[in-house]
C-alpha cells in the first residue's frame, strides 16, 4: 500500500534514482493558509548532504505544488507536491544489481515481486520519506490553526542517552540532539563509526503540545483505529525503524501498577507514565513518543551474502549513505507524528451531535 490516513489521506510515490519523489494530499478543507516558506523550511531540515553526519548526497529538494492551492489558500481539492531527483549516481550500484545487500529490503523485495530496482533501493529508499515530510509541514498548519506543536530531538546515539531534554536546544544542533551537554560525545560515536566504514544505531523522541499545555484530549478512533496503534504502525512504516515506545513505553513492564498509574487532582495528572494517551484516546497529558532506529544497513565492509541465483557471494558497497539514519529519521518521524495528529482531529470533528449541529445549524 503506497496510501495512509483515513480522513487525510496522503498517498506517495517515486523512487530513490527514479525522476522525482512526490505525493497527493487528499481530504484537507478548504480555506487553510498554505506557508510555502514553511514547506521548504521543513524538508531542508531533512536533507542530507549539509554536514558531515550526514549523506554526501546533495539534493536541492525543491517543492513543486502542482494542484490544490489557489492564491496561497487550500481548495479542498488534492493536493499535489513534486520533488524532482537531482544528485543521482546510480553507477554506485552496478556492482549489486545481482546480489542482496545484508540487512536491506532487497531480499524481500526481490521475493515480493521477482525482480527490483537496485539504484538505492528503489521504493524501498528512505528517499521516499522527502515526500512525507513535505506533507507533514502542511499537516502542521492545519495543527498550529488549533495550538498543536509536534516537536522531536535524538534522545540516544548508540545508547548514549540523554539526561536534559530541550526541544529548542534540538532545533540548533547539527544532530538535532536534545541534550547539549552530551553532543559532543554522540557526534564522535557517529563519527567513529563513519571512519571505521560502518554504522551507528539511535533514538528520536517525539513530542506534541497545546501551545497552552497538554494536550487536545479525545484524539483517537477505538477501537480498531486507537491513536497508539496508529502512531506505531506509521513509525513502524518508516525504513530503519525496530522499535516504538508510548510514554514510558518497555520501562512500564517494570513497574507496578502503583507506580504507573497517573494519578490526578483537580488540576490535572501529576505524571504521564502514559504518554499522553489513554485506551487508545489522548487523555489531555503532552504525547510521548521514543522511535528506535537501527544502524544504517549501508555501510562499507565486506559482507557475505548471496546473489540472485542462490550462490555466495560478497557484498562490498559504494555510494553515499548515512552513518546514522535516526538524525534524519527524527524528522521524518516528527512529520509522521503531525499527519497523525492532523488526520486524527479530522475525523474527531464528528464524534459528538453537538459538534454537528454547529456545522449545518
Amino acid at each position: 500500500m503506497n496510501t495512509f490516513g483515513e480522513r487525510l489521506k496522503i498517498t506517495t510515490f517515486g523512487e530513490s534514482h527514479g525522476n522525482s519523489i512526490g505525493c497527493i494530499i487528499d481530504g484537507l478543507p478548504a480555506g487553510l493558509r498554505i506557508d510555502e516558506g514553511l514547506i521548504e523550511s521543513e524538508v531542508d531540515r531533512r536533507r542530507g548532504g549539509k554536514n558531515r553526519y550526514s549523506t554526501k548526497r546533495r539534493e536541492a529538494d525543491i517543492v513543486e505544488i502542482l494542484s490544490g492551492i489557489f492564491e496561497g489558500m487550500s481548495t479542498g481539492a488534492p493536493i499535489g507536491l513534486l520533488i524532482r531527483n537531482k544528485d543521482i549516481k546510480s553507477k554506485d550500484y552496478e556492482n549489486i544489481k545481482s546480489i542482496f545487500r545484508p540487512g536491506h529490503a532487497d531480499w524481500s523485495y526481490y521475493q515480493k515481486y521477482g525482480f527490483r530496482d537496485y539504484r538505492g533501493g528503489g521504493r524501498s529508499s528512505a528517499r521516499e520519506s522527502v515526500a512525507r515530510v513535505a506533507a507533514g509541514a502542511i499537516a502542521k498548519m492545519l495543527l498550529k490553526e488549533i495550538g498543536i506543536v509536534c516537536e522531536s530531538g535524538i534522545y540516544a546515539i548508540g545508547g548514549l542517552k540523554a539526561q536534559k531534554i530541550n526541544f529548542d536546544e534540538a532545533k540548533q544542533s547539527e544532530i538535532f540532539t536534545l541534550d547539549k551537554g552530551i553532543e559532543e560525545d554522540q557526534k564522535m560515536l557517529i563519527m567513529k563509526a563513519k571512519k571505521s566504514h560502518d554504522s551507528i544505531g539511535g533514538v528520536a523522541l517525539l513530542r506534541a503540545r497545546h501551545q497552552k499545555g497538554g494536550m487536545l484530549m479525545g484524539l483517537g478512533e477505538p477501537l480498531y483505529h486507537k491513536l497508539d496503534g496508529a502512531i506505531g504502525a506509521a513509525m513502524m512504516g518508516l525504513n530503519g525503524v525496530k522499535a516504538v515506545e508510548i510514554g514510558d513505553g518497555v520501562e512500564s513492564s517494570k513497574f507496578l501498577g502503583s507506580q504507573n498509574n497517573d494519578l490526578m487532582d483537580e488540576e490535572g495528572f501529576l505524571s504521564n507514565h502514559s504518554g499522553g494517551i489513554l485506551g487508545g484516546i489522548s487523555s489531555g497529558g503532552e504525547i510521548c513518543v521514543k522511535v528506535h532506529f537501527k544502524p544504517t544497513p549501508s555501510i562499507f565492509l565486506e559482507q557475505k551474502t548471496i546473489d540472485v541465483n542462490g550462490k555466495n557471494s560478497i557484498c562490498m558497497l559504494k555510494g553515499r549513505h548515512d552513518p546514522c539514519i535516526a538524525v534524519r529519521g527524527s524528522v521524518v518521524c516528527e512529520s509522521m507524528l503531525a499527519l497523525i495528529l492532523a488526520d486524527m482531529i479530522l475525523l474527531n470533528m464528528g464524534a459528538r451531535m453537538e459538534n454537528v449541529k454547529k456545522i449545518y445549524n
